[in-house]
């Protein structure tokens, strides 16, 4: 009798690693497909009337949301679960954002869009008040 209970713990315990090592398997064939199937996860028509300008925004706010996911990601892959984590909590997410900034950027290249120089900074205004304007009318006589 103890040892078929053995056994049976040595199988299940097999089982356990085998099952363990096939979902790890099977998720990391998920990370290699993000890049064929990340526009299908996007609205093709989505940016064909947006301007210069919207599109110029719009591929800031992906960027910006792409970067702190892989961020979130990376931070969620130091944990014990963590790739399972990221995958279950981050990745589709990402594969969309993905999809989205490459029709954005279609759209830019499509448009001839260039990107705006950054606006300088202002200039110090005109004193203000009675003796800014005194001073002015000194400075113009």
């Amino acid at each position: 009798m103890p040892n078929s209970l053995s056994h049976r713990r040595l199988f299940s315990r097999s089982l356990a690693a085998l099952t363990l090592v096939a979902l790890g398997a099977g998720l990391s064939g998920c990370a290699g497909m993000s890049d064929t199937i990340a526009p299908a996860f996007a609205d093709p028509a989505k940016y064909d009337l947006y301007d210069c300008k919207q599109l110029e925004t719009e591929r800031k706010t992906l960027a910006g949301r792409t970067a702190e996911l892989q961020g979130l990601m990376t931070k969620a892959e130091t944990g014990v679960a963590g790739p399972v984590v990221a995958e279950l909590a981050y990745r589709n997410e990402y594969i969309a954002l993905r999809g989205q900034s490459k029709l954005a950027d279609e759209a830019w290249q499509k448009n001839r869009c260039v990107e705006s120089k950054p606006e300088a900074p202002p200039t110090a205004a005109a004193p203000a008040g009675k003796a800014g304007r005194a001073k002015a009318k000194r400075a113009a006589n």
